[in-house]
């Protein structure tokens, strides 16, 4: 039986707008929480936290 993969896809969404901009993959086993990155947003044309959507 295959084991369940550690790494996952996930969308990150801004803060203040609610836009999903960026896709990455993280590890379930060292980052079980939500994923929070400080990226650019197109949207609001500034750096915002992104945080993982489901």
């Amino acid at each position: 039986m295959a084991k369940k993969a550690d790494r996952i896809l996930i969308a990150l969404a801004c803060t203040e707008c609610r836009e999903r901009t960026y896709h990455t993959e993280k590890n379930r086993k060292n980052d079980p929480d939500r994923l929070v990155l400080r990226k650019y947003c197109p949207r609001c044309r500034a750096h915002r936290e992104h945080r993982e959507q489901k």
